[in-house]
């Protein structure tokens, strides 16, 4: 199994365990993490990344997170809104469930748009 299928099998086994309705899709080389059919966070490179706008950018500012950046067509660097989910957040089920109802929020706000 190559590294990135395990890590994403870890996820979704493991860290989103307690997340109630949490789905994925393979996207891109990498996955798609869905709750409820909103599209709130992203593995690439056996990496977690979560969605992020004005409201929780903060959280992620503060714990040394890192925006998602990947080399468009033309080979320029392009950022996503998503960053990358500090550590100690995956390891704590009570914590990741505020940080993904955050994430879940940051989606449902850019559907609206």
């Amino acid at each position: 199994m190559p590294k990135q299928d395990s890590f994403h099998e870890f996820v979704m086994s493991e860290v989103f365990r307690e997340i109630q309705n949490v789905t994925s899709r393979k996207m891109f080389g990498g996955f798609g993490i869905y709750q409820n059919g909103l599209f709130f966070a992203l593995i690439d490179d056996s990496e977690l990344y979560f969605k992020v706008d004005e409201e929780n950018r903060k959280d992620f500012e503060a714990q040394g997170s890192k925006p998602f950046v990947y080399k468009g067509h033309n080979g320029r660097e392009v950022t996503m809104s998503y960053w990358l989910l500090p550590a100690d957040v995956m390891e704590d089920t009570e914590k990741l469930k505020t940080w993904v109802e955050k994430s879940v929020g940051a989606a449902r706000r850019a559907k609206k748009k």
